[in-house]
């Protein structure tokens, strides 16, 4: 059992045929979730940043499956954690499957996953509430939610999920040394990407 590399991860993507819009979203968190990993382990925690890229970056595959695919009919997160397990790669399950917002509305599964979530996790649920189809403050990112679900939660409920997601980001920015304001991208997808195209071209597929 191996985790993709960036190239690897980078095929995986291209072979669901990826809009320009889903691509531009998944190299966002994926670059911003490669950023805070490079910081932390630059601080001296121990991370495995290649899980980190790669989960980031796939970590909303379950939006392009086709309909008669069995991972598009389980909850989002859980879709994509499916169909990355059934490709060989369940180790990227736990991180992909606990990255949506919705995993903010449940008090008590948010405590159990706070718990005992691992550094990589955290990262890529942070990335995703930093990153639309680019870096953006977090409040920035919630603001687009509401618009998109104007009927998703009560006043209340939005305001609990905001602050959960609050700890969250204070967690991981202290763990990489940075105040959210910091936070920044790092430029690997492109060079994946085209890598990827490369290889596939070559190959004749």
């Amino acid at each position: 059992m191996t985790v993709p590399g960036r190239v690897e991860a980078a095929e995986l993507l291209l072979s669901l045929d990826p809009p320009a819009w889903f691509l531009r979203h998944a190299r966002s968190v994926g670059e911003v979730a490669g950023w805070l990993a490079a910081r932390i382990a630059a601080a001296g925690t121990t991370i495995d940043r290649r899980l980190v890229e790669a989960a980031a970056l796939l970590h909303d595959v379950d939006k392009l499956l086709p309909a008669d695919d069995p991972a598009r009919g389980l909850p989002h997160g859980d879709g994509s954690a499916a169909w990355l397990t059934r490709h060989g790669h369940p180790e990227l399950a736990r991180s992909v499957a606990a990255h949506p917002v919705t995993r903010l509305i449940d008090g008590e599964r948010y405590r159990r996953w706070a718990a005992f979530a691992s550094r990589e996790e955290r990262v890529v649920a942070y990335a995703d509430k930093r990153a639309g189809q680019r870096l953006e403050p977090m409040v920035a990112r919630f603001a687009s939610w509401q618009r998109r679900y104007p009927d998703g939660w009560s006043a209340a409920e939005a305001r609990a999920v905001f602050e959960r997601a609050r700890r969250l980001e204070a967690d991981v920015c202290r763990a990489a040394g940075v105040a959210p304001e910091s936070v920044r991208r790092l430029a690997w997808s492109g060079p994946a990407l085209k890598a990827a195209r490369t290889r596939a071209r070559r190959d004749g597929s």
